[in-house]
């Protein structure tokens, strides 16, 4: 048991020197900024669409787990989601503790209302404990659904695995399933039961968010593919691949 933990913890250090340094700096950050993000809604001229700025940055977080996921393998992305997710917890505690101490926001600061502000300035970077569950929840749900989803996809690609066309279907597909397993779970957990959204609000907002996603995607998918073409190239991780290699063949 013990072998098995420190070969885990061996693989674990080695995926993360193996990934380049920026990828896993911006998707640890994107978890982070989109759950933050997510405080603050958008005003659209439709009742039927609700949308939150977290869309702005949680494309990125889906983008890097289909990279990750193409070149590393699934296990590989999904172990990176939960280390972002335990460091988004860590700082969600810091923020949690940095509301309760006393003080005045800056932003506070005007000729009436000061107090609601700064109450109302706590309580967002503070965070609520349903929300944080419901997001923790549905970020490991759909990152897994995603990756294996991504690499199952990828195996009808026999031919031509590593080509454009088995990139994009891999990307489109497993993004589109991810985040409607992201917004419905979150819907189902928080909306559901702390707004009293309907059954319906809930699928309608799942489906309607996830297609406004996946256009980030889209738009970008194409970064994602260079950036698989490159690591491939220069050998990135080879560590990493020996070690699992290695361990694979003594399991057998």
């Amino acid at each position: 048991m013990l072998e098995k933990i420190k070969d885990a913890f061996k693989e674990f250090r080695l995926l993360i020197v193996s990934i380049p340094a920026p990828v896993t700096v911006f998707f640890v950050l994107s978890v982070f900024s989109m759950n933050l993000l997510a405080n603050k809604s958008i005003n659209l001229p439709v009742s039927w669409l609700a949308l939150d700025c977290g869309i702005i940055v949680s494309w990125f977080a889906f983008l890097a787990m289909d990279t990750v996921t193409k070149h590393f393998g699934p296990k590989a992305a999904t172990m990176l989601s939960l280390f972002a997710i335990a460091v988004n917890l860590v700082f969600c505690l810091i923020m949690f503790l940095g509301s309760l101490i006393p003080g005045v926001w800056g932003e506070s600061f005007v000729e009436s209302g000061g107090e609601q502000i700064n109450v109302a300035l706590d309580k967002t970077f503070g965070g609520t404990w349903y929300v944080l569950l419901g997001s923790t929840v549905a970020f490991i749900v759909s990152s897994v659904v995603n990756n294996f989803t991504n690499a199952g996809i990828g195996y009808a690609f026999k031919k031509n695995p590593d080509g454009a066309a088995a990139y994009f279907m891999r990307s489109y597909v497993s993004t589109a399933i991810g985040q409607f397993a992201d917004n419905m779970i979150f819907a189902l957990i928080v909306s559901h039961n702390f707004f009293g959204w309907t059954i319906l609000q809930c699928v309608t907002c799942s489906l309607t968010g996830m297609v406004a996603e996946l256009l980030f995607e889209v738009v970008f998918s194409g970064v994602g593919y260079g950036v698989c073409r490159k690591w491939k190239r220069d050998n990135v991780g080879k560590e990493y691949f020996d070690f699992v290699e290695s361990h694979r063949r003594r399991a057998v």
